[in-house]
């Protein structure tokens, strides 16, 4: 048996003359009881759980378990390829399944800023229910807080994410081998471009998309085809910069990637060049970076181009024993540089 629970000091009373999130709905009386009842879990459907109780009770189905736990600031709430709710989900099941493990279940808590409209909270519902039922997962328990106007930018959630590990799928960089190969999945850079393009009202035509899609699909497929993954992690703030400088650290090795090989999209790109950024830095929300033994490449990258999600699967480099610099790019020219890893990011508040 698996209960749920929802507790909240946050609330609602849908009237014609209410439309907005006031402190009232935030102090735990009749309110909060109808937000979360009237609103919350009807807005997030069969993603959730239904007992408000004060904790979930989940049966474990082995004696091990994955967890996971993010917060979602990202501004503006809605931008090209997603949203804060589809990002939460998306978030938490990638840093899920990329750990060796497949998502089951979910915790999700909302602070609310005061003068949020319901029909944007009732929006985000609606994404957030997609997208976990998408993902598989359930929502198992939650909270609502509403704070006063001007202490929060709207909305923010948090999560906590619950998996059951794979049998045969236990990824660690430290198991970094020379010669292993390093792959993508996809075009690096979307999400941070996406982001930076919308917040800042960037007038581009069409505007750059964000990535924000789960990754379950490509990692079932490696799973199922027997590939053997040394190290597999989503590309997130750093970009995949700073994946590369954490691989290195950890295995003691050294990383190098071809310029030539990396996917970027055209408009990505172009914003890049234009605004003087790097796409090396710049954060993913469903692309991932895999390492595998070098014979096992060409079959990874077979399996990964059989899902939409990873069909521009590449090659981007390999790994070495140490050298002096940690992370290296072969330019287009044939020249190998240090990759400098990342003090901050280039994007502020884009996760």
């Amino acid at each position: 048996m698996t209960n749920s629970s929802w507790t909240g000091s946050c609330p609602l009373g849908v009237t014609s003359q209410d439309k907005i999130i006031t402190l009232a709905h935030g102090e735990g009386g009749l309110l909060s009881r109808q937000l979360i009842g009237d609103v919350i879990l009807p807005g997030l459907g069969e993603a959730a759980l239904r007992s408000q109780d004060d904790a979930a009770v989940i049966d474990l189905p082995r004696n091990r378990l994955h967890f996971s736990t993010d917060s979602y600031v990202v501004t503006p709430m809605f931008f090209p390829g997603g949203d804060i709710g589809s990002l939460a989900i998306n978030g938490t099941v990638n840093d899920l399944l990329v750990s060796g493990a497949n998502p089951q279940w979910m915790t999700l808590s909302f602070i609310i800023e005061e003068g949020l409209s319901f029909e944007i909270l009732t929006e985000i519902l609606a994404s957030i229910s997609r997208t976990a039922q998408q993902a598989g997962v359930k929502i198992a328990t939650g909270d609502t807080k509403v704070v006063p106007r001007g202490a929060a930018d709207g909305l923010y959630i948090n999560t906590t994410g619950i998996g059951v590990p794979f049998d045969s799928l236990q990824p660690d960089p430290h198991k970094l081998h020379s010669s292993d190969q390093l792959i993508v999945t996809g075009p690096i850079g979307q999400h941070g471009i996406a982001i930076l393009s919308a917040r800042e009202e960037l007038a581009f035509d069409p505007p750059p998309q964000s990535d924000c899609q789960s990754l379950q699909d490509p990692v079932h497929k490696l799973i199922q085809a027997g590939v053997t993954i040394r190290a597999m992690r989503d590309a997130t703030r750093g970009g995949l910069a700073a994946i590369l400088h954490e691989w290195a650290a950890s295995s003691a090795k050294t990383l190098t990637i071809d310029e030539k090989n990396i996917p970027v999209a055209r408009q990505t790109r172009s914003v890049c060049e234009l605004l003087g950024l790097d796409p090396l830095f710049s954060a993913c929300e469903g692309t991932m970076l895999v390492a595998v033994p070098q014979e096992e490449a060409d079959k990874t990258i077979q399996v990964l181009r059989k899902s939409d999600i990873s069909k521009e699967a590449t090659i981007i480099g390999e790994v070495h024993p140490a050298k002096s610099a940690p992370v290296t790019i072969r330019r287009l020219l044939g020249i190998e540089q240090p990759i400098d890893e990342p003090l901050g990011s280039q994007f502020p508040r884009i996760c």
